[in-house]
């Protein structure tokens, strides 16, 4: 992890009130969620007797997810807890309809700025440790060969006993301590994962550029995944193909989409590597090519970037349950990168869309009809979620980009050492990578991805936050 120290103050409210990002829920909806009951409290299974537990971020209390996992022979049995906020959400009153016009939590480094009020999305709706909550359980037996079969969805109510962090559990895993819930985690985790490589997935390993407050003061960080995040991203894989797969096969649902890469990208990235000097053996897939990729080589990082250009066109689908809707062909319905079908259940206190995909699964799984209020507000949400996700991403490279103007202040005219990301385009200057501190901006020139160089700090404004480079 590197780091540079530091700025004893950042002000991220100013992006904030830029952004129009705010906790002001309004009277009606923040009463909603004060005093929100479960609606289908007498319909539920009990799973309070399985010691399910949670893997998040240290800090987080809006926990969406809980985990045990069962071997069963040479395979695993899954069971998934999603935090059932339509539950505690009436349909159509202030906190549903306030909820859309938010669409997704919208993070910043010194806080979050929840989609429910917190009331909800950290107490009432959240799974945390010692809490009988209400949730909706995936139960998802994986045969030794990764396959899936007899899943079920159903509404429930567990007890989480523990609330694990990832950088705790990768330790656990070392160490060979794990959590009796998970030890069977990095084996279901490697496994899902060689499936997905197999099936033709692609996965990007880029570290995230991170802005964090520690021994008083704001710091640029640069976090690769930890192997428990690795892991655990395979459960919420998981659900989400199970769950895309059962709405596709009804038409009707909330579908996340990708398109195919372009084929002429897909050759750029070869003529990249042929650039940088690394072998892409013929008939290796992209996915497996990027995932043999030697972590320690500048090559890789700009290898890894280039290849985030296959992933261009995310977008949602929604289906209302017409002939048309199963008619539309198999490819419009797929995400590229998964390859497969897809869906996003697995967030709902985070995420507006989990709430309604969930709904959908629970009612076709039990051979039920789609609630009214469901099917209604099916074709509305792909825009609010386009909305949101563009929000989300404004507001985190808003966030980078003011840290390292402030950070980088007074360090005008100071050298860098540089690996070229990506060269330059009609839009946009290179983009380079500096490890200490770590920083990914502009740079002057006609550069060539995966070059090493030394760099001059040319910009650094926090008015506009700007940073920018030029070689030496």
């Amino acid at each position: 992890m590197a780091r540079i120290l530091y700025a004893p103050d950042i002000d991220f409210a100013g992006i904030r009130d830029q952004l129009g990002v705010n906790e002001e829920y309004g009277a009606d909806a923040l009463h909603e969620a004060r005093t929100a009951v479960d609606r289908f409290a007498d319909a539920r299974e009990d799973h309070t007797g399985v010691p399910f537990v949670t893997i998040d971020p240290p800090t987080s209390r809006d926990l969406d997810q809980a985990v045990h996992i069962a071997r069963d022979g040479d395979g695993f049995v899954i069971d998934y807890a999603i935090a059932d906020v339509a539950a505690l959400v009436i349909p159509d009153g202030a906190l549903d309809q306030e909820s859309r016009r938010r669409g997704s939590t919208v993070y910043f480094p010194d806080g979050s700025v929840p989609l429910h009020p917190r009331e909800l999305s950290e107490d009432a709706g959240s799974l945390l440790p010692e809490q009988v909550r209400p949730c909706v359980v995936w139960t998802i037996p994986v045969a030794a060969d990764g396959a899936v079969s007899d899943i079920r969805v159903r509404r429930s109510r567990i007890r989480s006993v523990a609330r694990l962090d990832y950088a705790g559990v990768s330790a656990d895993a070392e160490a060979g301590r794990l959590h009796p819930s998970i030890e069977a985690l990095p084996a279901f985790g490697e496994l899902r994962r060689q499936v997905a490589l197999d099936r033709g997935a692609v996965e990007l390993d880029l570290p995230d550029q991170q802005v964090s407050h520690a021994d008083g003061g704001w710091h640029l960080e640069l976090e690769p995944h930890t192997p428990a995040e690795v892991w655990n991203s395979q459960l919420s894989l998981l659900t989400g193909i199970c769950a895309g797969t059962i709405m596709a096969e009804a038409g009707i649902g909330l579908l996340r989409t990708l398109p195919p890469a372009d084929p002429e990208r897909v050759e750029e990235l070869r003529a990249a590597a042929v650039a940088l000097g690394v072998d892409w053996p013929d008939g290796l897939s992209v996915g497996h090519f990027l995932a043999g990729l030697p972590s320690d080589r500048p090559s890789t990082l700009a290898l890894q970037s280039a290849a985030g250009g296959l992933m261009r066109g995310a977008n949602y689908l929604a289906l209302d349950g017409t002939d048309e809707a199963r008619a539309i062909p198999h490819d419009k319905k797929q995400h590229a990168a998964i390859a497969g079908l897809y869906a996003h259940v697995t967030a709902p206190l985070r995420r507006l869309g989990d709430r309604f995909a969930t709904e959908v699964c629970l009612a076709v799984t039990s051979g039920q009809e789609v609630p009214e209020w469901v099917r209604r507000a099916l074709p509305t949400l792909p825009k609010i979620l386009r909305s949101a996700d563009s929000l989300s991403a404004t507001a985190e490279r808003a966030s980078i980009d003011l840290a390292e103007a402030v950070i980088l202040g007074d360090r005008v005219g100071q050298r860098f050492d540089a690996v070229v990301m990506s060269a330059a385009t009609e839009r946009k200057p290179a983009q380079i990578f500096i490890a200490d501190p770590p920083v990914i901006a502009g740079c002057e020139g006609e550069l060539r991805a995966g070059d090493r160089l030394q760099v001059e700090l040319a910009t650094a404004d926090e008015v506009t936050r700007t940073v920018a480079f030029r070689p030496v």
